[in-house]
């Protein structure tokens, strides 16, 4: 990409090479951020101890970044922190698909979203143990109202979907910039992961919101190209993040309760911060990332077709965990729902009904009935669909 057009992106691109010196000395410099790594790391130490440790920490971290020029470096330095991570709270992670695609091919990695740091971390993680270099990474600008974490996030290859903006031109400006970004990462090789909904799916029902794609679309209008000539041109490949266990679970059910009782739930000071630290802190059993096939141009005549053809390519790499049966055999049992589905536990297969009471343990009829709902949604859609019948 040219520095002209790179300019035209300055307010949503990632950071350059040229400014990662001056990002890494800010944050070198943020108590805020030292405070937190500690915080991550050592909750149950004394205030006055965490103080000390932070700043041990910011000096640490001085010391870390004196030698990092470029984001590769900064990636570098943080694929150790990140393997650790994912080492302490996953059973085992499983990828699967990359070897069907071409390493030298950038493609629009369309993923489904259930986790707000998670999933790109893992796409990242999957993509770079199988040798493939990092993916630029979509994120909402609700995320950046914290400067540290925006100055975090853009040094890893993110860039800014500006969803805060209420005035329906302006929207349409910056969602045409936003397609143009994406295009452009495309063919300067940069592979991307864009979510296929705004938000993630706290019900675990994975839907492609067709706005997203009629989005991706508006890149073709200079050349008057058709949806399908457009998308065609991105080469996007269905991608789904399945998680065993849910940090967020309880959390989850309870926003779901409250929208569907109240009809609104608003968001308290912090608590996507809280999500995040949450979802990564959090124990996640197995973990399946699975690259689906690039969608054909037969698939995207229209944003409905190729939002059918996603959901389907999603579903079809889907595996039902343990987690799932019992999700619904509590359902049946306790709660008399879902009595017309008949099915059998798998042969061999502990389900762990224990284990998943407890999580909801404490809670309202309503939050333990929506979390039992969300891991069991894979399941009951799999008896509904009518080749089951």
């Amino acid at each position: 990409m040219s520095d002209i057009e790179e300019d035209r992106y300055h307010d949503i691109r990632p950071y350059k090479d040229e400014e990662v010196r001056q990002v890494l000395e800010r944050l070198g410099q943020s108590f805020e951020l030292h405070r937190a790594l500690v915080s991550y790391r050592f909750a149950r130490y004394p205030q006055w101890l965490q103080r000390i440790l932070a700043r041990m920490v910011g000096w640490q971290l001085r010391r870390h970044f004196a030698p990092m020029t470029t984001v590769d470096a900064f990636q570098g330095w943080l694929k150790d922190w990140i393997t650790a991570l994912i080492d302490s709270t996953t059973a085992n992670v499983e990828v699967h698909g990359l070897d069907l695609l071409n390493k030298g091919q950038s493609y629009l990695w369309l993923s489904n979203h259930r986790d707000i740091a998670m999933d790109p971390t893992l796409i990242g993680y999957a993509l770079v143990s199988s040798g493939w270099p990092t993916a630029r990474i979509a994120i909402g600008d609700n995320l950046l109202a914290n400067p540290v974490l925006a100055d975090l996030m853009r040094l890893n290859k993110s860039f800014i979907v500006k969803r805060s903006v209420s005035d329906r031109r302006a929207r349409l400006k910056e969602f045409q910039k936003l397609s143009g970004y994406i295009r452009h990462s495309l063919e300067d090789g940069h592979s991307v992961w864009l979510a296929q909904r705004e938000g993630r799916a706290k019900d675990n029902l994975d839907h492609t919101d067709t706005a997203v794609l009629k989005m991706l679309s508006l890149s073709g209008r200079d050349d008057r190209l058709t949806f399908a000539e457009t998308l065609q041109r991105l080469r996007p490949v269905p991608v789904l993040v399945q998680y065993e266990w849910d940090p967020c679970d309880v959390l989850k059910a309870r926003e779901l309760v409250a929208l569907e009782e109240n009809g609104v739930y608003k968001k308290s000071e912090g608590e996507d911060t809280h999500s995040i630290l949450l979802g990564m802190k959090g124990q996640k059993g197995n973990i399946r990332i699975c690259f689906g096939r690039p969608l054909a141009m037969a698939d995207m005549q229209d944003a409905n077709l190729m939002a059918a053809a996603t959901d389907r390519e999603i579903d079809l790499m889907k595996k039902l965990f343990p987690v799932n049966y019992a999700a619904l055999r509590l359902l049946q049992s306790e709660h008399q729902l879902y009595q017309d589905l008949n099915w059998q536990c798998p042969v061999g297969m502990e389900l762990p009904l224990n284990e998943l009471s407890m999580r909801c343990s404490g809670e309202p009829t309503a939050v333990k009935i929506r979390m039992l709902k969300t891991y069991a949604a894979a399941l009951i859609s799999r008896l509904s669909s009518p080749s089951n019948q």
